[in-house]
């Protein structure tokens, strides 16, 4: 195992501590419907996607509901997710792929999955490793910004990223190193607010180093 494996097992070790159980925080029963909430997610809050699949998922909860759907209804009941007509058009078009393409059944794979409208390699990938179990380093704003932030990567792009951590991090961790960053930037290192006193990785942190002047 190289260096680089072994601080960032180091870190995620550490992040362990800090968030014990790292989960997907969207509710979903089936990967359609979790598909269905991570392209609801996009610039959106997990906390406000669940409260509108809440109602959402009561009614339509199958590929065919969302290939049959009165466009104008979706859009009214996902509003408050943002984006709302590209959301609802791309879940429509997506449902009719997997209908058509996939027997009904959502794809198991990321080249798959990334065929689907709307589904980009971020939503791929969550998918992919939630639903399916897979190893997939998503990287959503969170990961991304914590990725720069403790020194994996100096970029602004989600594919570079994505690629670097990959490198990084063992494979076997993927999905976990996700979760894992994911928790700590929505509860700890906070984009406008970083709380550097609850963080028990400051020591491997570029950031860190950078404001306190170390």
């Amino acid at each position: 195992m190289t260096d680089k494996k072994l601080v960032a097992n180091e870190i995620l070790d550490r992040l362990l501590i800090l968030h014990p159980q790292p989960v997907c925080e969207l509710n979903f029963r089936t990967p359609f419907e979790l598909l269905v909430a991570v392209i609801l997610s996009a610039q959106c809050t997990d906390k406000r996607v669940n409260e509108v699949t809440k109602t959402l998922f009561e009614k339509y909860n199958t590929p065919e509901d969302f290939a049959n759907i009165d466009i104008h209804e979706l859009e009214r009941l996902i509003y408050s997710c943002g984006f709302y007509k590209n959301k609802a058009a791309n879940i429509v078009k997506a449902a009719t792929d997997i209908l058509v393409r996939y027997g009904g059944k959502v794809p198991s794979t990321v080249d798959e999955l990334t065929t689907l409208a709307g589904v980009g390699r971020k939503t791929a990938n969550v998918v992919y490793a939630v639903a399916f179990g897979g190893q997939a380093m998503a990287v959503d704003t969170h990961v991304l910004r914590l990725a720069n932030r403790i020194g994996f990567v100096k970029t602004d792009k989600p594919e570079v990223a994505e690629k670097a951590l990959m490198q990084a991090i063992p494979e076997n961790r993927w999905t976990e190193a996700h979760h894992l960053l994911i928790h700590h930037g929505r509860y700890t290192c906070k984009s406008r607010s970083p709380e550097c006193d609850k963080c028990n990785i400051c020591e491997f942190c570029d950031y860190f180093e950078e404001i306190s002047g170390k």
